[in-house]
Parts: structure tokens; C-alpha cells; sequence
């Protein structure tokens, strides 16, 4: 699903937040990226979802060649990403539900798709009773559990996670996970950065662990099957 290959990025000013960076995530698999703060985690997902571009190398989604993908193809492709962020970016002044909506919005369903998929994807994540509430009025776990409905209500192909626990204790974050590797049963793939190896080693799932910019090891195999190294 996912293969970089060789990829550095380089930002202006010349800090290298990745150095040739290669492996694969197969489609349906989920994964953790770990590392020190500034190793390289967000890049790399920023590189995945085309909110960055690659300095050096090559990265392919689902068989497509990202790497010089016209920017009025971007949109069709983030169509197929859910994104959750550490801070979750809701909409305050509006309720549960308008929140998770908004993808389909942007993306023009239907009003009757949309209530369907909204209370779908408030269901899978536990708030299906909180549509209407203001999300101010949430705890913080519940908060970030609107942020990953609101990135699965599109059923994206592949979902990518920023530190989504880093904010909440750790009984929250057990749940958070747990939560991920329910949506991953129904064949998401997922990758996820976070700093917390202990929870991570809990899950049993393959790492990717950077260290300035490399990658330090790699649970994943560097390329997919009938390719050589």
C-alpha cells in the first residue's frame, strides 16, 4: 500500500527531517512509526498524505507513483486517506455530527448518505448518543474519538495518525488503540506515530523507528513481494 523508496526531505534552511527513508506497508497491515521528538514521524506521514513533497526518492500509494503527482490530483488522492492529528482540529461552534460530516460535505454527498455514514462512523467509535452535543462539552478522549470518525466517515483506504494519544492518560490511549486495531480488522491499513513504546509494544504490531531523520529499524519488509532489495 505504502513503499518509500530512498526518500529524504530536506526543509528550507537545509534541516534533513528524513534521510533515504525505504520500506513497505502492505494494504491492510498496521503499524507504528516511533522515534525521539524531531526524528522524523510527521514528515513522514505529511510525505504519505502530499502536504510535503520528497526532496529525494520516490513514494508510491496503492501502486501510484506520488512523487510527481500534479497538485489538481492531490484532492482525488487524499480521498482515499483519513488523517487524525494529536490536536484534533474540531469545529467548536458546531455539533458532533456537523463535525464528521464535513469530508462528505467537501466531497458533495448526498444529505441522506451523509446521515447514514456520520452515524455509521459515530457508532463504530462509541458517540453515536453525542451527535448532537458540542464538542466543548466532550472530554478529551471523546474529543479524539470524533477526530477518527470524522477520518473514517469517507471509509478511506488508509487512515494516518499523529501522536492521537499523546494529550490522554494511558487508560484513554489503551482504548484509542484498541480502537485503531478494530477499524484495521475491517482491512484499513493504518500507520500510526507514536512515542509511547510501552503501549506499542502491548499491541504486538511492526515498527518503523527513526532516529534522525533514518530509519534505526524496521519491523516491515523494505520492499513487496517479486521486488528485490
Amino acid at each position: 500500500m505504502i513503499r518509500f523508496d530512498n526518500i529524504s526531505k530536506r526543509y528550507p534552511g537545509g534541516f534533513e527531517a528524513l534521510n533515504r527513508a525505504t520500506f513497505y506497508l502492505p494494504r491492510g497491515k498496521l503499524a507504528y512509526l516511533t522515534g525521539h521528538s524531531g526524528a522524523g514521524k510527521s514528515t513522514l506521514l505529511k510525505l504519505v498524505a502530499l502536504i510535503e513533497r520528497p526532496s529525494r526518492g520516490q513514494i508510491f500509494l496503492d501502486g501510484v507513483n506520488l512523487t510527481n503527482i500534479p497538485n489538481r490530483r492531490i484532492p482525488r488522492i487524499r480521498r482515499n486517506i483519513g488523517i487524525i492529528f494529536q490536536n484534533h482540529h474540531l469545529l467548536y461552534d458546531r455539533p458532533v455530527f456537523d463535525n464528521v460530516a464535513m469530508p462528505l460535505l467537501i466531497q458533495g454527498y448526498r444529505h441522506r448518505e451523509i446521515g447514514k455514514r456520520v452515524r455509521a462512523a459515530l457508532d463504530q467509535v462509541g458517540l453515536l448518543n453525542k451527535e448532537k452535543a458540542d464538542p466543548i462539552t466532550l472530554s478529551g478522549g471523546e474529543q479524539q474519538r470524533v477526530g477518527i470518525a470524522r477520518a473514517i466517515v469517507h471509509k478511506p483506504a488508509l487512515l494516518l495518525a499523529d501522536e492521537p494519544t499523546g494529550n490522554l492518560d494511558p487508560v484513554l490511549s489503551r482504548e484509542i488503540m484498541a480502537l485503531f486495531a478494530r477499524i484495521n480488522q475491517f482491512g484499513t491499513t493504518v500507520l500510526i506515530a507514536s512515542h509511547d513504546l510501552d503501549l506499542i509494544r502491548q499491541t504486538g504490531s511492526p515498527v518503523i523507528g527513526l532516529n534522525k531523520g533514518r530509519i534505526a529499524c524496521n519491523g516491515l519488509q523494505k520492499d513487496p513481494p517479486g521486488r528485490a532489495s
